[in-house]
């Protein structure tokens, strides 16, 4: 794969904390990337906010307001990642679809192509800057956008699952889908405007646990143990 977008987790980047961040989960995922990049594969990371905030479990807050609340979480997360991609040798832009004075670069297609071409790794923050999309949406429409190859989702569970691992301890895992059946069984792997606009672009999408050893390097390799999500 030439170009790809990785979606991380924000709770699976918390580590066994659950909140915040766990740097040491952090720098072994910029390890795995920098192995990636320099390999020559364009690299693109959007990380969700969960290990900040989850707004809709909140029946007080304005949904608009705890939505951009959400948004924020994720811009302070590709701020910290990004700084520990940086400790171990990379070079980075953070893009977002909002100004944020100095901290992040206003996103362009143009401007985010020319830094993957230079080798830069290109973080997206700050989902779609509106209310009412989640990140999911924002992976799929900038992972088209660039043209990525793949989006990879990195998730602190395994892979597809045709009900909830947590609640059934048969659920079964499947090792590809169609986008199609992802949709039309509603499975909850991604929310399903995300999942129409995949098959609409025809963007593949791989879905894997991000905690297993060397997971995002094998799953660029085609090895992972994950679920591929077909669009074809």
């Amino acid at each position: 794969m030439q170009r790809i977008l990785l979606k991380l987790s924000g709770e699976a980047l918390a580590g066994e904390k659950k909140t915040g961040f766990d740097e040491e989960t952090v720098t072994q995922v910029a390890k795995q990337v920098k192995t990636i990049v320099d390999g020559g594969t364009q690299v693109s990371i959007l990380i969700g906010g969960g290990n900040f905030w989850r707004g809709r479990t909140s029946e007080t807050i304005d949904r608009t307001k705890a939505d951009q609340i959400g948004m924020l979480a994720t811009v302070m997360n590709c701020i910290y990642v990004s700084e520990i991609f940086r400790s171990v040798g990379m070079k980075t832009e953070i893009y977002t679809p909002f100004q944020c004075a100095s901290f992040t670069e206003l996103f362009s297609k143009d401007k985010a192509v020319s830094a993957l071409e230079s080798g830069k790794v290109v973080f997206f923050a700050g989902g779609i800057g509106h209310p009412y999309f989640s990140t999911d949406m924002g992976t799929v429409l900038r992972a088209i956008e660039i043209e990525a190859d793949m989006i990879l989702s990195a998730k602190a569970i395994d892979g597809v699952y045709d009900s909830d691992p947590k609640q059934n301890p048969n659920a079964k895992k499947y090792d590809t889908i169609p986008v199609q059946e992802v949709v039309d069984k509603k499975l909850g792997v991604m929310d399903l405007a995300a999942a129409v606009l995949c098959m609409e672009n025809k963007m593949p999408m791989t879905l894997f646990g991000l905690n297993e050893e060397n997971s995002i390097i094998n799953t660029v390799m085609g090895k992972t143990n994950g679920t591929i999500i077909t669009v074809s």
